[in-house]
């Protein structure tokens, strides 16, 4: 947990994470945030920090006295969601440096599709 940004922010990821995988299911139940405190070393406050961004952007939600659980669409939401990001962050300036260059589309896609090739 050291990449230089907040810890919260890192536990929220990693939690999105196992819900894209499929770790955690929809409807099923997230460990607390004193296990993830003591999983990662971290205080507790912290880990419900990341938690609680979670139940505020409707990832999570609380069953009084049982416990935090994954909501139903979920998934779909942060593959959306980290789609458009991702759009944002590497496809824009990807097509605007392309652009530059004087590379259309076609030659990009071209481009893009010899490298999925060589993997």
């Amino acid at each position: 947990m050291e990449d230089g940004r907040p810890i919260f922010l890192q536990i929220a990821e990693l939690l999105e994470n196992s819900i894209l995988d499929g770790t955690l299911a929809e409807e099923g139940q997230v460990p607390s945030t004193n296990e993830l405190a003591a999983f990662h070393r971290i205080n507790p406050a912290t880990a419900a920090k990341g938690v609680n961004k979670l139940v505020d952007d409707g990832t999570l939600y609380k069953k009084r006295g049982i416990g935090m659980f994954v909501s139903s669409g979920a998934r779909a939401k942060l593959r959306g969601r980290r789609r458009d990001e991702f759009a944002r962050q590497y496809v824009q300036p990807l097509v605007a440096e392309a652009r530059k260059l004087g590379i259309d589309p076609a030659e990009l896609k071209s481009m893009i599709d010899t490298w999925e090739g060589e993997r």
